[in-house]
Formats: structure tokens, C-alpha cells, sequence
């Protein structure tokens, strides 16, 4: 008795289809998973022989093949088990046909039939529309996430029992895509909880203007971490095609809360100093997307930079030139998205004091000169903002009349400097002034005789690097977008400069 179902396996953030063919014959009694397993799958023998005996069916005493095909790549996971299951009953004759083409199925399994929510089903769900597959038969749990995508028949099913109800009496259920989160991000507060820090808080709205990197360098308690938090509430809403990249990855990383649809909040990661490189960029047997694709659309802050170690930093090198992360396999290359905002804290020296007027420093020139060569000059020339913040007055931490201007007026600047670059984008072909290449930065970003003159002066003074002269010539078109002007001119030019620190 032969029985054929179809799932579906992830592979970085791209589903491929798998084939489960299931066979009982006579012979000594067992169930053997064959088409390269690994363990997370061999384990689901057992997973699978209880949940079907305690939903009230008899599993079958003789010998079961189980072949995943294509047989020549790894399938990992646990989302198996629900079709396996199935593929085992409908060999059995529990389920009315032997052959089950037109529904994509994944799940995994308990031991008591229950069904639990499984990693991945956003590019599951993306797959079977792209392959024509009618529906999908999937955990209850995971029901809005999959309705984001449109145009399928779906099957959301608690317990084994009702998915061989829902085979042997198929009946669509409509389910609905809920947005979870606010389309601003105010889990991290109000900029008008910041006092003071006017050149940090111009340079962290540049940043967000125009997705551009940003380096906070002050003593400690100046301010520095809680403008970071509050980034990623003055950034622009998600559109839907942002959103849908960004619950994908938050899908297969298994961080989308159970029930919930499509993510709408701008991400927010700020891993701890200790994290190591593969934990930053992705990885494993199995590639899972890493901090840097988790903020994916969003803010990476990275508090304390010079603590992470330079394996860590290092890796930041090339997402932050091209915006994805490759990791290679010998089966096959995943790539995961990596377009984000990043905002990195440091203090002056090792113990954060060199020039606060109040305290002494107790460093050496030689302990100065270690920590800050932490960051390697290639990390630098990728960031295209630096700013000092200086301690505040206790005057000034103590009054209770002064307030920053709060994030809503300076989204809303954000915004509609996006929408002018937005504009631009059918000739520039990006959506931000961070993305414009070589020739379309000299297209958008077109200086008077006097603004050459100043920035060659300063790449010569400065020792600028090609990068950086790009570079700073796209944070002087951010501020000009600010500004709402259509030309870059001498002012925009010469704050650009002033960040290179």
C-alpha cells in the first residue's frame, strides 16, 4: 500500500516542496524515514506512533517506508510530522485517497494528537501559491500568518483527527490576516523624554532619513542608548511588501508569536556584546536568518561596540555594503535580507571619562588608542555618521520645564523625506539616499563650484577614502531632503562633513 502527500521544507527564508511517500509491506515491524533525515526528523517516529494511536487510530504493525524526496538534500525540522502522519493513515486506508497533490501540509505533531505551530509557514504558504497548489493544511496556530498570502485554499487544523476529517471531507475555512503592532514603534518611548543632545538627536534623524549608520560616542548615562531605542519609533510605517519580507524572517527564525499575522512595527534588535559572529550574521547547519536580518527594515543598536568582539564586527562588513547576508553550504547558498538601520554606542576610552570636565580620565594614551582601534577602519569608513555626546549638566537633568521636541513632528520630517526620495526611486531604482550607487548619487546629488571645492579640501585634510566621499555626498542629500530642497548646497555639504569623525 503506497500513499503520497506534499509539505514543504525551508531553506534560509525560501521554501522548496518535498514529496512524502509513504509504503507498508509485510515484514518485521518498524518505521524507517529515508531522503536524508536528520535528527529533529528521525525523532519523529515516535512522535508520530503516539499521536496517532492516542487520537484513536491503530498504527499500522508492519513495515513502514517513509521516503522524503528529493532525496538528495537534508530536510531538517519538525513540521514533518503532521504529513507524515497523514501519509502513514492514508497507506492504512484511514484516509479516503491514497494520493493528496492538491494540499501543501505541515505541522508538528504531540504526543496526544495536538497540533503545535510550526517555523517557516509564511514562504510555505508563498511556495504553494508560486507551484499552484489549491490549499494548505496547516496548525491553527499559524492560520493568520499564512493568510497573508492570498489566493489559497486553507485547512487550519488543532488535533490529528481533525486533519484526516479535513482530508476525507475537505471544507476551506476563510481566515483573516491580523497586523500585529503599531505601524510606529512606542514600546521604546518619546524623543521628549531626551534632554538636550541637539547634534545627536540631528544625527540620528539623518540616519533615519536616509538609512544611513550612526556612531554615538560619549561617556556613560550621556544619552546614548536612549536615543537608540527611540529610532525606531520615527522611522516610516512598513508597506506591505517591507512587512511581508519581515514576518518572513521572523517566521523562520520562530520568533512570530503564535497567532499572529503580518508584522507592521519596525524591528528593533540590540544584541549583548557577547553575541558571536554566526549569532550576528546567521548560520548553522540548517541557516537561520541572525540579528542583523532580525532588523531586517528596522534599527541594530549595538551598545558598547568596542566589546563585541572583532569577529562579530567584522562580519557586519559586507551586509552593510550590500544589504543581504550569503551563507554558503555544500548543498546550496541562503540568502537572507540585511537592510537596516545601524546605530553603534561607544564611550570615549575604557573608562568613559576622557573629556568630561567632572571627572578625570584614568586611561593612558596607549589603552585609548587599543580601545578605539576595536573598531577596524573598514567598519569605520562603512558608517557614515559619528557624533560626540557630552555628559549633561546636572541643572539640566534637573529641570522640570525643559523638553526635547517629542517623535511625532520628527517622524514626520522622516517621512516626508522618504517620500522624496521614494520620487526619486524610478530613476535612483532604490527608496533611500543610504542605496544610491555611483552614478545615481551624482545624478541626485549635483554641487556647485564652492561645494567641490569644500569637499575636496576636506577628503585631503581628512584622508577620505572613496567610500567615505560618497558617502558623506549621500547624508548631504538626506539633509537637503530634509530641508525639503531639491538641490544640495554649501550648509548640506559642510554638515556632512562634520560627521566624519
Amino acid at each position: 500500500m503506497l500513499a503520497r502527500v506534499r509539505s514543504a521544507a525551508v531553506f534560509g527564508i525560501e521554501a522548496f516542496p518535498v514529496s512524502i511517500e509513504v509504503d507498508i509491506s509485510f515484514g518485521l515491524p518498524g518505521l524507517t524515514i529515508v531522503g536524508l533525515p536528520d535528527a529533529s526528523v528521525r525523532e519523529s517516529r515516535d512522535r508520530i506512533r503516539s499521536a496517532v494511536r492516542n487520537s484513536g487510530f491503530d498504527f499500522p504493525s508492519r513495515r513502514i517506508v517513509v521516503n522524503l524526496a528529493p532525496a538528495d538534500v537534508r530536510k531538517a525540522g519538525t513540521s514533518f510530522d503532521l504529513p507524515i502522519a497523514l501519509g502513514v493513515l492514508a497507506a492504512a486506508g484511514v484516509i479516503t485517497r491514497s494520493v493528496v497533490d492538491d494540499l501543501l501540509i505541515v505541522g508538528e505533531l504531540s504526543l496526544d494528537g495536538g497540533i503545535q505551530a510550526a517555523r517557516g509557514v509564511l514562504p510555505v504558504a508563498a511556495s504553494a501559491r508560486k507551484r499552484h497548489i489549491r490549499g494548505l493544511l496547516l496548525p491553527a496556530a499559524n492560520g493568520p500568518e499564512a493568510a497573508v498570502v492570498e489566493g489559497l485554499e486553507f485547512h487550519p487544523v488543532k488535533s490529528l483527527t481533525e486533519a484526516v476529517r479535513a482530508l476525507n471531507d475537505p471544507h476551506p475555512v476563510p481566515l483573516r490576516a491580523d497586523c500585529a503592532g503599531e505601524p510606529a514603534d512606542t514600546t521604546h518611548g518619546d524623543f521628549s523624554e531626551v534632554r538636550g543632545q541637539l547634534g545627536a538627536r540631528r544625527a540620528v534623524e539623518i540616519a533615519a532619513a536616509g538609512g544611513h549608520n550612526v556612531l554615538l560616542a560619549g561617556p556613560p548615562g550621556s544619552g546614548k542608548t536612549m536615543m537608540a531605542k527611540r529610532a525606531a519609533g520615527i522611522l516610516p510605517p512598513l508597506d506591505f511588501d517591507e512587512a511581508l519580507e519581515v514576518t518572513a524572517i521572523h517566521s523562520v527564525a520562530g520568533l512570530l508569536p503564535a497567532g499572529t499575522g503580518l508584522l507592521r512595527g519596525r524591528p528593533f534588535r540590540a544584541p549583548h556584546h557577547t553575541v558571536s559572529d554566526v549569532a550576528l550574521a546567521g548560520g548553522g547547519s540548517n541557516p537561520r536568518p541572525g540579528e542583523i536580518s532580525l532588523a531586517h527594515h528596522g534599527v541594530l543598536f549595538l551598545d558598547e561596540m568596542p566589546e563585541f568582539s572583532r569577529h562579530a564586527l567584522e562580519v557586519l562588513r559586507q551586509p552593510l555594503e550590500d544589504g543581504v547576508v550569503r551563507v554558503a553550504r555544500a548543498q546550496r547558498t541562503a540568502t537572507f535580507p540585511a537592510r537596516f538601520v545601524l546605530i553603534g554606542a561607544m564611550n570615549p576610552c575604557p573608562c568613559g571619562f576622557l573629556g568630561d570636565e567632572r571627572r578625570a580620565c584614568r586611561c593612558t594614551p596607549v589603552q585609548i588608542d587599543r580601545y578605539a582601534s576595536r573598531l577596524s577602519g573598514p567598519l569605520r569608513d562603512r558608517i557614515d555618521l559619528t557624533v560626540a555626546v557630552t555628559a549633561l549638566p546636572p541643572r539640566q537633568l534637573t529641570s522640570m520645564t525643559e523638553e526635547g521636541e517629542s517623535s511625532a513632528p520628527i517622524r514626520a520630517r522622516v517621512v516626508d523625506a522618504r517620500a522624496r526620495q521614494q520620487a526619486r526611486a524610478p530613476a535612483t531604482r532604490v527608496n533611500t539616499n543610504a542605496r544610491l550607487g555611483p552614478r545615481a548619487l551624482r545624478d541626485v546629488c549635483r554641487l556647485d563650484a564652492r561645494s567641490e571645492r569644500l569637499l575636496v579640501e576636506a577628503a585631503d585634510k581628512l584622508g577620505l577614502t572613496a567610500r567615505a566621499f560618497d558617502r558623506i555626498l549621500r547624508v548631504a542629500r538626506t539633509i537637503a531632503d530634509l530641508a525639503r530642497r531639491d538641490d544640495v548646497r554649501y550648509e548640506d555639504v559642510a554638515e556632512a562633513i562634520q560627521y566624519r569623525g
